[in-house]
């Protein structure tokens, strides 16, 4: 069977990391569905790393990749510090849209408080738009993490942020010849959403950790959907959704509208997924909210599986990314 573009669906890769040796004694948090690093025991601490690449769209290919590459390692409560790149760059490529992929790269160093320390960089005709692997490291200084199967029934998963931002600017940049009839103020936000309201979820992560947190994900390809549907399977527990309680971007939103897409499985980045005990989910809720973060209480944890609304309709669930579909990339 031929796969289709996207993720792999999360069957098989559950199945495909099962069959690799066992796990060393300093690894603490290995590869599993639904999680967004590794956790890995030194003498320092606890490191964590993570390795997420640009494919759908070769715009702000090198902030990009930084920024959701931190968000990964954010989430599991840790400050991103130290940043890898792989760089493909297509054939034609020259030494302007080289500096460009460069500035965008410490760009986003810059803004999540993390250096470049390695790499490699080539042209090459496997690829016909630049291509940014990334990988992220951090540390724990403390002997815990947080990890997206945290959750327990009667938690409260609060979302910080709005969503689809990422689909929003990749569809505005891959998209603009459908987009005639999108009103120009919602077409600007959109092209601009990677910078405002922006995609890095570090520092939100980072506050929600401090306020007790004990679950964090961070939802990408497949969009809210995909990343409620992987809290709820690594935590082992269901989700009751409150669909009017979930904070929309509207760029994001028409941009889908237009182009036929389901925002509920659009990428995502810019969306945190912050799970509480109910005892603190409106404390943290309001911390939050005062630190400048929009946040909205959307679902409980229950036992059982699955994510499903108040009345028992199940969410629609995308393995694959709505942006993958529309764009006919596969």
């Amino acid at each position: 069977m031929t796969l289709p573009v996207g993720k792999l669906p999360t069957g098989l890769l559950g199945e495909l990391l099962q069959l690799g040796p066992s796990q060393a004694n300093e690894v603490l948090l290995g590869p599993a569905v639904g999680e967004d690093a590794c956790a890995i025991r030194v003498p320092a601490g606890i490191l964590i790393a993570a390795t997420d690449p640009i494919t759908l769209t070769g715009r702000e290919v090198g902030a990009h990749a930084v920024k959701v590459n931190a968000n990964d390692i954010a989430v599991m409560g840790a400050r991103p510090r130290w940043f890898l790149a792989a760089i493909l760059l297509p054939v034609g490529t020259d030494e302007a849209a080289v500096r460009e992929v460069f500035e965008g790269i410490r760009a986003g160093l810059d803004e999540v408080g993390a250096v470049l320390v390695g790499g490699h960089t080539e042209i090459t005709r496997v690829v016909t738009q630049p291509v940014v692997v990334g990988q992220m490291l951090g540390l724990c200084e403390r002997n815990s993490f947080l990890r997206t199967g945290g959750a327990t029934a009667g938690d409260v998963v609060l979302q910080v942020g709005s969503a689809p931002i990422e689909g929003a600017a990749v569809l505005a940049a891959e998209a603009s010849a459908r987009l005639a009839s999108v009103g120009l103020e919602l077409l600007d936000r959109a092209r601009n959403a990677l910078r405002s309201p922006g995609i890095s979820i570090v520092r939100p992560a980072l506050r929600a950790a401090e306020l007790g947190a004990t679950a964090l994900h961070d939802p990408t390809e497949g969009g809210l959907s995909a990343g409620l549907y992987e809290l709820a399977e690594a935590s082992g527990i269901g989700l009751e959704l409150d669909g009017e309680a979930v904070l929309w971007f509207e760029p994001g939103t028409a941009l889908c509208a237009v182009v036929g897409a389901d925002p509920w499985g659009t990428l995502a980045s810019g969306t945190l997924l912050a799970v509480f005990p109910a005892a603190l989910s409106e404390r943290a809720l309001e911390g939050l909210e005062a630190d400048g973060y929009s946040t909205s209480a959307i679902a409980t944890a229950r036992t059982g599986s699955g994510v499903r609304f108040a009345d028992g309709r199940p969410l629609a669930r995308y393995e694959r990314d709505e942006l993958s579909r529309v764009l006919g990339s596969g």
